[in-house]
């Protein structure tokens, strides 16, 4: 196993199990623990993990809010990202949408539509699609993670991996020029990358505050996306990026927004 992958290893088992001794680590890798002890090390330097008392824990600051405490913040933001995002959607449509609470606002928006099938890996989102008269809801089941409320791991994996969707919605803790799309939890990233690689197009809604915060777990480049839905214009050093990686970049009106330039690529 080559560095990075004992690495992304390492994260996700404290991601799972929160503070592990380095031998306890070891076991579960097959190796030394100064092998352990180099890879902490490394994430420590990146500001991924800590270390203490023979052996380290998830980052404090790669940690988040929980899902009750975020759905209530930014909440207009929120609704103008998610009525902007609406113009995306045709009848007839096959709908990814990742868990997130910007992508909860989406699915309260979502109506008036024929025909659409859905997949996602929230329960709050399948909720409030039914609430709106959709039937054709399929959850994909997985470990219930609690701080976003989303379904994780390989059993939400392997489901998504059996569909193809017309268009993903998916958000973001942070977007970074360098560090592209990123979540605080190892395992929503995985889900999240599945769900990107079964759809046509990617669509990420992520309000201002997103911009220029390196979460724990890079997800994607902000060139692998089609669309960003967002509140205000970001500053030039990102929105160069997004106009060299032919990125739809789309103004929601926001309250205090920015003036609106237009779509851009």
């Amino acid at each position: 196993m080559y560095p990075k992958e004992r690495q992304r290893v390492l994260l996700e088992l404290l991601a799972q199990h929160g503070f592990a001794s380095y031998r306890q680590l070891a076991e579960r890798l097959g190796v030394s623990e100064i092998t352990v002890r180099r890879d902490m090390k490394a994430l420590e330097a990146q500001g991924l993990v800590e270390t203490a008392f023979g052996g380290g824990q998830v980052a404090r600051a790669a940690r988040e809010l929980p899902y009750t405490d975020k759905r209530i913040l930014q909440i207009p933001e929120k609704i103008a990202i998610a009525k902007a995002a609406l113009r995306q959607i045709e009848s007839g449509m096959t709908i990814a949408i990742a868990a997130g609470t910007t992508t909860w606002v989406l699915a309260q928006h979502i109506a008036g539509f024929r025909d659409l099938t859905f997949l996602t890996n929230s329960v709050n989102v399948a909720t409030e699609l039914s609430k709106n008269g959709y039937s054709d809801i399929f959850l994909t089941g997985g470990q219930f993670r609690t701080p976003s409320d989303a379904l994780v791991g390989p059993v939400a994996e392997h489901m998504i991996r059996q569909f193809r969707a017309d268009i993903l919605f998916v958000g973001a803790s942070g977007l970074h020029v360098d560090h592209g799309l990123s979540t605080p939890n190892v395992l929503e990233a995985a889900v999240n990358r599945a769900m990107m690689e079964r759809a046509a197009r990617v669509v990420v809604l992520a309000d201002h505050t997103k911009w220029g915060v390196e979460s724990l777990m890079s997800f994607a480049k902000l060139s692998e996306i089609d669309a960003l839905i967002t509140d205000r214009w970001p500053g030039e050093a990102e929105a160069a990026s997004l106009a060299e990686s032919d990125v739809d970049l789309i103004i929601a009106d926001a309250p205090n927004a920015n003036p609106h330039r237009g779509d851009a690529k």
